[in-house]
C-alpha cells in the first residue's frame, strides 16, 4: 500500500482552548485561527467569565486581536462557582453569549481558586443548564490533597462525575483532556450525553518527559501526563472511530519565567503546531482515514452545531515547531517541542 503523503479534512475546531488575555491574548490567537474555525474558550481569567457581559466583552477582545483576514469565532464559556447564578448562565445562553459552562473544583488548576468547593452548592445550577440543555465542562480531577496526583482524575470519576451523571441523566458533559484509561472505560460506558476531549500532548508523552534531562517545567500540565498505558489507552480510543471523542488541544500559554520558576504553573502551550501533531499521532495509529471525524465531525455533533465548510490540507513534507513566541514588553512563551521536527505540515 502507498504511504499517505497528504490529507485534506473539513477545517477543524478546538473543543478547549486557553487564550488568556492582554498582550498574551494577541501574541497566541494566530496559532489557533490559522488552523481553527471556532474554539471553546476558557473563562479562567483573573477575575473569572461569571457574566455574560463579560464573557461579550472577552469576545470583542478575541475578535479586535484577530489577524487581518482571519475568519475564526470563539465561544465563549462561564465560569461555575458556588454562588453561580443560574438566571445569568440560562438568559446568557438564549442569547447566544454562553455556550456552555465550566466547572473547576476549586484549587484543581490554574486561575481555579474561584471554583466549585461542593457540589451540593451547584446542584440547583446544574438542575436548570439541563433543562436548557446547556453542556457542562468538567475539569475532571478531585482536589482532596491525600490523593496522589496521578490517581486524581480516577478517584474523581467515583466520587464527582458518576453521582452527577446518575443525579443528571440528561445533562450533557465533556470530560475534558482525559488522561488514564479509567476515563476512556468510563466514557465509552456512559449514555451519549458524556463525551471527551483529548489533548496531542496527552497522545505524545507519558510522565516520564516531566524528568527527561532534568526536571523539565514544559511537560507540566494539569492533569499531568500519565504513565505509558495510560497514553497508548487514549491513542486507541481516538483513532477508534467512537464519536464521543473529539479535539481539545487545551492549549495553556505562559510566560516563561512562570514555566521556569521555583513554583512552575502548569500548563502545555500546544496551539503553533496543534493539528501537525494530532496529524502525527493518526498517522502512527495507521489511522488516517479516522482524522477528520475526530478533529472535525465529533465535536460540532456533539454540541449541535454544523460542521465547517472550509477544508485544509496538511502534507507529509517535514518542518519543526516553531521556537519562542514572543510578546510584548519582552516576555516569551515556549510552545510544545519547541524546535522539534515536525512529520506533518499545514498547507497554507
Amino acid at each position: 500500500m502507498a504511504e499517505t503523503t497528504g490529507i485534506t479534512i473539513r477545517r477543524p475546531d478546538d473543543w478547549h482552548l486557553h487564550l488568556r488575555d492582554g498582550d498574551m491574548l494577541r501574541a497566541v490567537l494566530p496559532f489557533t485561527a490559522r488552523q481553527f474555525a471556532r474554539a471553546i474558550v476558557m473563562p479562567n481569567l483573573a477575575p473569572p467569565v461569571t457574566t455574560a457581559a463579560a464573557a461579550e466583552a472577552y469576545r470583542q477582545r478575541i475578535a479586535d486581536a484577530l489577524p487581518p483576514g482571519a475568519s475564526f469565532t470563539p465561544l465563549m464559556t462561564c465560569y461555575l462557582t458556588d454562588d453561580a447564578d443560574a438566571d445569568e448562565i440560562v438568559d446568557g445562553h438564549a442569547a447566544g453569549i454562553f455556550t456552555a459552562v465550566k466547572l473547576y473544583p476549586a484549587g484543581a488548576t490554574t486561575n481555579s481558586a474561584n471554583g466549585v468547593t461542593d457540589m451540593d452548592n451547584v446542584l440547583g445550577v446544574l438542575e436548570r443548564i439541563q433543562e436548557a440543555g446547556i453542556p457542562l465542562l468538567v475539569h475532571g480531577e478531585t482536589t482532596d490533597p491525600d490523593v496522589d496526583i496521578f490517581h486524581r482524575e480516577a478517584v474523581f470519576i467515583d466520587r464527582t462525575l458518576a453521582p452527577l451523571l446518575e443525579r443528571f441523566p440528561g445533562l450533557k458533559v465533556v470530560f475534558e483532556h482525559i488522561t488514564t484509561s479509567d476515563a476512556v472505560d468510563f466514557v465509552l460506558a456512559a449514555g451519549d450525553t458524556l463525551a471527551a476531549t483529548v489533548t496531542a500532548h496527552h497522545l505524545m508523552i507519558n510522565r516520564n518527559a516531566l524528568f527527561e534531562g532534568g526536571l523539565n517545567p514544559h511537560m507540566y500540565c494539569l492533569p499531568v501526563a500519565k504513565r505509558e498505558p495510560h497514553r497508548l489507552a487514549l491513542r486507541k480510543a481516538v483513532v477508534s472511530g467512537v464519536a464521543k471523542f473529539f479535539l481539545g488541544t487545551d492549549s495553556a500559554p505562559h510566560a516563561l519565567s512562570a514555566k521556569e520558576a521555583a513554583c512552575g504553573c502548569a500548563g502545555i502551550f500546544s496551539a503553533p503546531s496543534a493539528v501537525e501533531h494530532y496529524a502525527q499521532v493518526f498517522d502512527e495509529e495507521g489511522a488516517l482515514d479516522q482524522f477528520e471525524a475526530f478533529a472535525s465531525l465529533n465535536g460540532p455533533m456533539f454540541y449541535g452545531l454544523a460542521a465547517n465548510d472550509e477544508t485544509i490540507t496538511l502534507k507529509k513534507t517535514g518542518g519543526s515547531v516553531p521556537g519562542d513566541v514572543s510578546v510584548e514588553g519582552g516576555v516569551a512563551v515556549k510552545p510544545f517541542l519547541a524546535g522539534q521536527p515536525l512529520t506533518w505540515a499545514l498547507v497554507d
